[in-house]
């Protein structure tokens, strides 16, 4: 066999991982790569090595074993290939089975089913435009199944936040009137003291009601990270997976809920003491429809709760994006995101620094997320900020107006992180300082009196009981940082001494 028709092969055998793709049509183009991001960036990278030469005996090896799975032209079932089988005329799985008899007279078997999935990050301005149908059919590739989805009556469970209607509650009836669509909207309270399995149920009903098909109708959600949550765990129950679309309106949602696989609710471990996102799966969207127009009705408070997801990013992996915050956050703030050039500043250059932020922020992202979609793998670099908050935001959640919003709490657990980094000898003073200003610049806060020694504890033992050992990630340069298996009590108390001073 020719070694050209072996790599052939080899490369149907090999299971694929998530292919994630985030398109960003106003800047580099970009392309996607099995498990990872890859996008073009003006700086020069260095050339790839060239391939290896084919073993062709472990190629061999490779596809002879007897538990591929193959179906053949002329039978529709799967079975275990013999290894003296022809392969070239079956289709191959990337699924295995393989038979054991781990002791005399029993029978095992060993299933490895690797997992492919592929869901789209896509930034459309004017999603809700009538002339647009991305909406409809953003999440559709091959032009057969595009056929198929537009020749039959379209239907849609449409889920929108509360805020969210009385904002674009016409435009949003407009769009789907103006392309004949059947739809069941629901106007819910997604909000996180109302994130909660009856919204989850509701949304249930709603599927189950309208009679949606499986795969071409997939449900929408419009609205913030709560509502991209319930929604999503909705859909990955609803006859264990139905298709949904993200549309994001907040910022928050924009670079960080909408741009993953989690899914999930809050949990009443007892009564009165509510444990965040317990309750939930990993499932994609088909497809993430970002219109950064949505983020022009914010209020500094949304923007600033967002922020802090881009400002975790820029912490633990990406030096230009800190800088880019540093030098414009109350620009950002104040202009709330938007293409807005300003010839007053230099710095504030045309088609400006809002674009580099989000871009960068959700770039970074998906790096971090797509080799561990599923979360397999606990050392997570993006968890930083999420460690201690956790407890924080609960313990306020039903607090009325002294209930925080996910990203404060996020951005007091990476000041106080940020110190303790300080303190272990992992972070100069300097960035410490830089890392401050920077939250502060836009309009994050930093300390509250409620994060104390037993709040620290509590979410110090949950993090070990979960996580199997602390895997704490602690800023450890300019936009750098690292996992901690060795925190103390002793050191945590310290650094909390500090901050106080710093902070309050």
């Amino acid at each position: 066999m020719r070694a050209s028709a072996l790599l052939s092969l080899i490369l149907a055998l090999v299971p694929r991982l998530a292919t994630l793709t985030y398109a960003a049509p106003h800047l580099i183009a970009s392309h996607s790569v099995a498990g990872v991001i890859s996008v073009r960036r003006p700086a020069v990278r260095p050339p790839k090595p060239a391939p290896k030469p084919i073993d062709e005996k472990a190629a061999r090896t490779l596809f002879e074993r007897p538990n591929l799975l193959v179906k053949t032209a002329d039978d529709d079932a799967w079975r275990i290939a013999p290894p003296s089988g022809n392969l070239f005329d079956a289709e191959i799985s990337d699924a295995r089975l393989s038979q054991q008899q781990p002791t005399a007279g029993t029978n095992q078997w060993t299933v490895e089913a690797p997992i492919t999935f592929e869901y789209k990050v896509r930034e459309v301005p004017g999603v809700l435009d009538p002339a647009s149908d991305a909406l409809l059919f953003g999440f559709i590739d091959d032009a057969a199944t595009l056929e198929i989805a537009k020749a039959r009556p379209l239907k849609r469970v449409v889920v929108v936040d509360e805020t969210v209607f009385s904002l674009y509650g016409d435009a949003i009836e407009a769009y789907f009137e103006h392309h004949g669509v059947t739809t069941k909207l629901l106007v819910l309270p997604t909000t996180e003291e109302n994130k909660n399995m009856e919204l989850v149920l509701k949304i249930a009903e709603a599927i189950h009601d309208l009679g949606i098909d499986r795969r071409l109708d997939p449900v929408i959600a419009i609205g913030g990270g709560v509502c991209m949550d319930i929604v999503g765990f909705a859909a990955s129950i609803y006859r264990r997976r139905t298709p949904y679309v993200r549309v994001p309106t907040t910022l928050m949602g924009y670079v960080d809920a909408s741009v993953g696989a989690k899914t999930g609710v809050n949990f009443e471990a007892e009564p009165g003491v509510w444990k965040k996102n317990k309750l939930g799966a990993y499932l994609p969207p088909a497809i993430t429809l970002l219109d950064r127009s949505f983020l022009a009705t914010l209020d500094e408070r949304q923007l600033a709760n967002g922020a802090a997801e881009i400002v975790k990013m820029a912490i633990v992996k990406d030096p230009e994006l800190l800088d880019l915050l540093a030098a414009h956050g109350p620009e950002l703030i104040e202009h709330k995101f938007q293409k807005t050039p300003y010839a007053s500043s230099d710095a504030w250059e045309a088609d400006d620094a809002a674009s580099r932020v989000l871009y960068l922020a959700i770039e970074t992202m998906l790096e971090e997320l797509a080799p561990n979609l599923w979360e397999d793998s606990l050392e997570r670099l993006v968890d930083f900020g999420h460690v201690f908050s956790m407890e924080l935001e609960m313990a306020l959640v039903h607090q009325g107006d002294e209930k925080l919003f996910h990203g404060e709490a996020v951005a007091i657990d990476m000041a106080f992180s940020s110190v303790l980094a300080h303190v272990r000898g992992h972070l100069e003073s300097e960035t410490l300082d830089l890392i401050l200003q920077t939250m502060r610049g836009l309009s994050l806060p930093v300390y509250h009196e409620r994060f104390d020694s037993p709040l620290t504890a509590e979410a110090l033992y949950e993090r070990v009981k979960f996580s199997q050992g602390q895997k704490i990630p602690l800023p450890a340069a300019h936009g750098a940082a690292r996992l901690y298996n060795d925190v103390t009590q002793e050191e945590m108390d310290a650094a909390l001494a500090l901050w106080k001073k710093m902070c309050a």
